[in-house]
């Protein structure tokens, strides 16, 4: 108890703040590297490695302290060393998969390449689904929040990639019907139900249920909407509630290169500040 209270006493000599910055820091740098590792085989390693060195050390101060076990200090530096050589041994997965993470940051890349990335992304997946002869109802989300509608799906965080599009819209699986909502480069939502507009036709050809979805979210809100017909396989793009049919993939490419134009800046304030309300947004839109 002695040592511990000489311990806390010595702390005490430092200011408070500097001993809770230093505590937030090393607590911040732990939990990242737990939820880093959580789910793989190096979760239980690092948590075990975590516990031998805190008891060795509390262990061994305590012993060292009150009956000068110098060999057994001696032998623990070492002991450290060996733990260090061992960790990096075992660690090398997730190491690797830490650097790449980080070379991949978005604080590396502009918005403008990432955004380009995704529209290509998308263009892949749509242009692969119309030849399968496959639906969907794609929805990418500009200034005006969407968060009504995803609330009414199944909410996800994954990053736009041309599989994932193409397995979500597969028949029979669990997300295929409906709509999936695209936010920046990630998919936030599927199997999103949208609003309907009015039946009707355009050029004596009747709408089904997506490209009503597609009028109807492009009506309300400033999203784009691209919609691969199951019946035919042409692609349709709406926006500002209008709907263009039988778009080719260089057109396509060109409304996304668009679009992604007016998304960057959104993107790069998402950074910075918080989104505002759907209510707030459609005001500052009118």
């Amino acid at each position: 108890m002695e040592i511990l209270t000489n311990y806390f006493r010595r702390v005490g000599m430092y200011d408070w703040w500097v001993v809770t910055i230093e505590l937030l820091l090393i607590g911040l740098v732990v939990y990242w590297a737990v939820d880093f590792l959580e789910g793989t085989r190096g979760e239980r390693l690092f948590r075990g490695v975590i516990f031998i060195l805190i008891v060795g050390f509390l262990i061994l101060k305590l012993l060292v302290g009150r009956f000068a076990f110098e060999r057994l200090q001696y032998l623990y530096n070492g002991f450290l060393i060996a733990v260090l050589i061992i960790a990096v041994a075992a660690f090398q997965p997730e190491i690797r998969r830490a650097l790449i993470r980080i070379g991949r940051t978005r604080f590396l890349a502009s918005s403008s390449q990432v955004l380009a990335r995704t529209a290509e992304e998308i263009i892949t997946a749509v242009t692969e689904l119309a030849a399968a002869r496959i639906g969907a109802i794609i929805v990418i989300e500009k200034r005006v929040a969407l968060g009504e509608f995803i609330e009414t799906g199944v909410q996800m965080d994954a990053k736009v990639t041309a599989s994932l599009l193409k397995t979500i819209f597969h028949p029979g699986t669990a997300l295929h019907d409906m709509a999936v909502i695209i936010r920046g480069d990630r998919i936030i939502a599927a199997r999103v139900q949208l609003p309907l507009a009015e039946a009707g036709s355009i050029d004596g050809i009747t709408l089904g249920s997506r490209h009503r979805a597609a009028i109807g979210i492009t009506t309300g809100s400033d999203a784009t909407c691209l919609v691969v017909s199951e019946e035919t396989g042409t692609i349709s793009i709406a926006q500002r509630g209008k709907l263009i049919r039988n778009v080719t993939e260089s057109q396509l490419r060109l409304h996304l290169t668009s679009t992604m134009d007016e998304i960057v800046p959104i993107f790069e304030r998402l950074w910075r500040f918080p989104r505002k309300s759907t209510a707030q947004q459609r005001k500052d839109l009118t």
